[in-house]
């Protein structure tokens, strides 16, 4: 087995589900809810994306050549609440997930221990992609926490549901044992292709 082959295609589907699970959290709300900012100290959703955004364009472009804190970017500006609306919003997320994709995409699994610098600090290329692994995560799960706290109506479940635990189980245990990537399943609900089975956050 090539554990590194193995590590990129896992790192590919675990990346697609949380970006996905964003999106489906965003698209719960109305659009002028993406601005909405609870307190001066706290970010909206639109700042969180914002963020996400300019750091992914930062450490992914050229990503295996160039520093991954680029001179052009405005970490500080990206903490300003001045979206002008939804379809620019999503327009850079685009844009920045595709820069992402396009960099995880080319990768090579021979690649993974090559180093990469961000802010002039040495990482290996797994190293560096483990930390987005725990930075992209974090900030999506904020926004599926701010969304669902702005919905004005019942939450679309995103995974597991509340008391639905042992349901979802059974119906785990019911099928024989099989090496498969645990976003599988959940991409394709996502996506509509399954069934709904909610998610308790």
């Amino acid at each position: 087995m090539d554990l590194q082959r193995v590590y990129l295609d896992s790192i590919q589907s675990q990346f697609h589900y949380y970006k996905k699970l964003a999106e489906k959290a965003m698209n719960q709300v109305e659009p002028e809810q993406l601005f909405v900012q609870p307190k001066e100290d706290v970010n909206s959703i639109g700042t969180i994306v914002k963020h996400m955004c300019g750091n992914i364009l930062s450490r992914w472009t050229d990503f295996l050549t160039a520093d991954g804190e680029k001179d052009w970017r405005d970490r500080d500006a990206e903490f300003e609440n001045d979206w002008a609306n939804k379809e620019e919003l999503l327009a850079s997320w685009d844009e920045a997930w595709a820069c992402f994709f396009q960099a995880i995409d080319s990768l090579q699994p021979e690649q993974l221990g090559q180093v990469v610098y961000i802010r002039n600090e040495g990482h290996t290329v797994l190293e560096a992609i483990n930390r987005q692994l725990a930075h992209y995560p974090y900030h999506i799960g904020q926004i599926v926490y701010a969304a669902k706290g702005l919905k004005e109506n019942e939450w679309n479940s995103l995974s597991v549901p509340r008391n639905g635990s042992k349901q979802y189980n059974a119906g785990k245990f019911a099928k024989e044992k099989a090496i498969k990537h645990f976003t599988d399943e959940e991409l394709k609900r996502l996506d509509g292709d399954g069934p709904r089975e909610g998610e308790n956050i």
